[in-house]
């Protein structure tokens, strides 16, 4: 029997819908779209040599067709592609002219963020000489190992943190680096030189893992590491990004997050170029400035990094003065991009802000792939990449989960094949990259001056003998949807009692916690007893840890975790920014090296778990532990 078309229509809308939903098929086709001009894009300017992006910003900066839209807002202050151009050109032949930097040579930048770091570092571009983005807050050994590490020929040093550069770093670094101070007489002098063109031959570039920037790892497990950024990765992920995100040439796209820093450094310049939209930049993270600095600029788009979206959505609400008016949806903001957004924070930001999309990625710095998802509704929530089986077709073969061995924290062997196991779908496994055997310089460049940990990175004979494959260090999971989620970083999970805890598990329980700011979950060791215990930093909304507080708290626990997983110990944080990176990322090993020992955490309060109850934990129980008077 003819089935009526009023009935046929909307069967077959709904179940191409739902095939499509089952197998994000209309997304892998938009994942693979945005791919694809990168790629072109790369094959093109390497041929020609013009691989640096500079000429990116030549394109746009003398077409009449764009030469006259905005770029780049900064406090009070814009500037256009054509006005960005000609300082382009100005800094450059003040960097070639009057400092003497040529073709190759590194210099290294500590600046926070603002329109001149902009500057500087594109002058860099405009000569072919290659910047090395040091963290501003570095001091002392650090900032010194960062600077040798580099090579740099020169140091330019912002004003506002030129304390850092003391006597003794100078001495130390002795007479073959330069280091200059960006005096208000030194950007007047830059921005004053003629804007002459340097000739072609200085940035001449064919090869797309040629070193574009030097960017500094954020040293969580020891001194930072110089992560080499090719013009491959500047170019596929600023072409990818601003597709993938549908980020149009009207959009303003807004980053407080340190351009030292990967995520604001390509994943919020690299769109905007690209698509010829307009970059908002904030000079730091703060709760007070941030939503101000979205309405004042107009933003449409936002990027977030770690902990942002918490930080924000713990603040109280803003108020227009005049009205009494909620100020938290009284914006123009359509997508958030970043990495880091917790499942337990990831809806409560979305409804209480009003933000329609979630672009959350997986990446490291010096990674070869990322994975993405582009999230609009509850399905994808908490996920860090999501895929199809079109793009599992496409570039599935180059991505793989492996099985872990959990004593040795390294991928786990057949002991007859010596070969590694996929993870089944559902259980864990460290995320892996395919990198081409015969040529890993063409695919991961690596860290720079660093072979042994460069090597360090690379796993060899994982499926079949002579492959090679890059390690990230982080274990995810893969649903039967196509959902990856991150579980916890290798080092981070710890044994007790005979199990394996997540980190990330328990602090997504812990932070669900109305009370709860921030939980940095680790495990600690204890006198007497294998394995590691677990214990969270806590950040408190009122900063105190009452009695009805710890009685909710361990109510709210045992209902949300297994008793392995339960934190032994609580750790009562009044500022979590000793414990966090630049760009608002936990760190664990200073915590875990303090553990529980009352001489080691300072005026923190600590508690333990003792029959069912958080109670005060000190010296006279530290002591019990140590002489083997307590078994937990």
């Amino acid at each position: 029997m003819p089935v009526p078309l009023a009935l046929a229509v909307p069967t077959a809308a709904a179940g191409l819908a739902y095939l499509n939903a089952r197998s994000s098929f209309w997304y892998d086709v938009h994942m693979i779209s945005s791919v694809i001009p990168g790629v072109v894009s790369m094959a093109v300017r390497g041929r020609r040599g013009t691989i640096n992006m500079f000429y990116r910003f030549e394109d746009m900066g003398t077409s009449s067709a764009t030469a006259n839209d905005t770029f780049l807002l900064f406090g009070d202050v814009s500037y256009t592609y054509g006005e960005t151009y000609n300082r382009i050109l100005r800094y450059g032949n003040w960097w070639k002219t009057k400092m003497g930097i040529k073709k190759h040579d590194v210099v290294a930048l500590t600046f926070m963020n603002s329109d001149t770091f902009i500057f500087l570092w594109l002058g860099l571009w405009a000569i072919g000489a290659t910047p090395a983005f040091i963290n501003y807050n570095l001091r002392d050994a650090a900032l010194l190992h960062c600077i040798q590490t580099s090579n740099a020929k020169l140091v330019i040093v912002d004003p506002a943190v030129q304390e850092a550069i003391t006597d003794n770093l100078k001495s130390q670094l002795g007479s073959d680096t330069r280091i200059e101070i960006f005096s208000a007489s030194a950007q007047a002098a830059a921005e004053t030189t003629e804007a002459v063109r340097a000739p072609d031959e200085d940035r001449h570039e064919t090869k797309r893992e040629a070193i574009a920037i030097l960017i500094f790892t954020s040293g969580t497990t020891g001194l930072p590491k110089a992560a080499v950024v090719s013009w491959a990765k500047m170019i596929s992920i600023g072409n990818f990004a601003c597709r993938w995100m549908g980020l149009e040439k009207r959009d303003v796209y807004y980053t407080c997050m340190p351009l030292y820093h990967s995520s604001a450094g390509f994943l919020c310049m690299g769109p905007v170029l690209y698509r010829g939209a307009t970059m908002a930049l904030g000079r730091k993270f703060s709760n007070k400035t941030f939503w101000p600095d979205v309405r004042k600029f107009n933003a449409t788009a936002i990027q977030y990094v770690g902990e942002t979206c918490r930080y924000l959505l713990s603040a109280p609400a803003h108020y227009d003065p005049d009205t009494n008016e909620c100020l938290d949806r009284k914006h123009n903001v359509r997508v958030a991009l970043g990495n880091g957004l917790r499942p337990d924070v990831w809806n409560r930001f979305k409804e209480r802000f009003g933000i329609e999309t979630i672009a959350e990625f997986y990446g490291a710095t010096e990674g070869t792939m990322a994975t993405f998802n582009l999230s609009r509704n509850d399905f994808t929530m908490g996920a860090v990449g999501r895929n199809g089986w079109l793009y599992e077709l496409a570039v599935g073969q180059n991505v793989a989960l492996v099985s872990i061995d959990w004593v040795t924290e390294t991928p786990s062997r057949d002991p007859k094949t010596k070969l590694c196991r996929r993870s089944k779908r559902g259980e864990p496994g460290e995320l892996i990259f395919k990198l081409p055997p015969g040529n890993i310089g063409d695919r991961f460049q690596g860290y720079f001056g660093n072979k042994k940990a460069t090597e360090s990175k690379v796993l060899r004979d994982v499926f079949q003998k002579g492959d090679a494959w890059f390690r990230t260090g982080d274990v995810m999971l893969k649903d039967i949807e196509g959902r990856t989620y991150f579980h916890d970083r290798i080092g981070d999970t710890f044994r007790w009692k005979s199990e394996n805890v997540s980190t990330t598990e328990v602090a997504q329980a812990v932070g669900l916690h109305e009370s709860v700011v921030e939980a940095n979950v680790y495990g600690i060791a204890l006198p007497g007893h294998d394995g590691r215990a677990g214990c969270v930093a806590l950040v408190l909304k009122d900063g105190q840890a009452t009695p009805e507080f710890l009685g909710s708290l361990i109510e709210h626990i045992e209902k949300t975790l297994p008793r392995y997983a339960r934190p032994l110990f609580l750790r009562i944080v009044e500022d979590s920014s000793a414990h966090t990176t630049g760009t608002n990322k936990q760190q664990k090993h200073v915590l875990r090296e303090q553990g529980a020992d009352p001489s080691k955490v300072g005026e923190d309060a600590v508690f333990w778990l003792q029959d069912g109850a958080y109670v005060p934990f000190g010296r006279n129980q530290w002591s019990s532990l140590e002489g083997g008077k307590v078994k937990l």
